[in-house]
């Protein structure tokens, strides 16, 4: 299993404890954020995160941000992509299991109700139950553009 990862300023301490723990579960990634607070673009890492995805051998993306917001709008903006931004490890569960999300993105200043690693853990732990659910995913992805 292999990840891409990227953030901005507002995600430097988070993105440093995802990889540790994508290190400590096995998981590789290559990373394209940056390690400094200094004001960044968070379009531009989205931008990159996408298009390294999109050179293939990956299996999900990861993008950080202060909020998460801009950085999934952004990456949501791109053709073929469905990035999710679960608050909890339901939705992290969840956003795989229907939506076969291949980005999940976090905020860096949020405080979550859990671990940011266990609602990552719920989305790369679950599986695409495909059925009813790609009929949507179809509907979906035949959005864009319009």
């Amino acid at each position: 299993m292999k990840a891409v990862i990227a953030n901005d300023h507002g995600g430097v301490e988070l993105a440093a404890a995802i990889m540790k723990h994508l290190d400590e579960r096995g998981i590789g990634y290559t990373y394209l954020g940056t390690d400094k607070e200094e004001s960044v673009d968070y379009p531009d890492y989205a931008e990159k995160a996408v298009n390294e995805y999109r050179t293939g051998g990956y299996d999900f993306g990861i993008l950080i941000c202060g909020t998460g917001i801009g950085i999934s709008i952004s990456a949501n903006k791109m053709t073929g992509i469905r990035c999710a931004l679960p608050q909890d490890s339901y939705a992290g569960e969840m956003c795989r299991r229907h939506n076969d999300a291949n980005f999940i993105a976090f905020g860096g200043r949020i405080d979550y109700k859990e671990p940011v690693t266990k609602i990552l853990d719920a989305y790369i732990d679950a599986e695409f139950e495909g059925g009813r659910h790609q009929r949507r995913i179809d509907k979906m992805m035949a959005l864009e553009g319009k």
